[in-house]
């Protein structure tokens, strides 16, 4: 099954946005409070409440911050 091309920014969207929040909140969470036993499941509860909110960000910013780039490179 593939997915229609003119779905593709939010595919990258939704996918960079998974990713992000997945690492950043482990890692946010790792260093101010450690691995612990409840670690797996605050981490989840961290990407769960956090990923609507960077989901829309990543979709409505990154066209903007690729014409930004395309600006200032050769």
């Amino acid at each position: 099954m593939r997915i229609p091309t003119r779905y593709a920014p939010i595919l990258f969207g939704a996918l960079l946005s998974a990713v992000m929040v997945g690492l950043v909140s482990a890692f946010v969470i790792a260093i101010t409070q450690g691995i612990h036993s409840g670690f797996a499941a605050q981490w989840i509860r961290s990407c769960l409440t956090t990923w609507p909110v960077a989901f829309p960000t990543v979709t409505l910013v990154a066209p903007w911050v690729r014409r930004i780039v395309g600006r200032v490179t050769a």
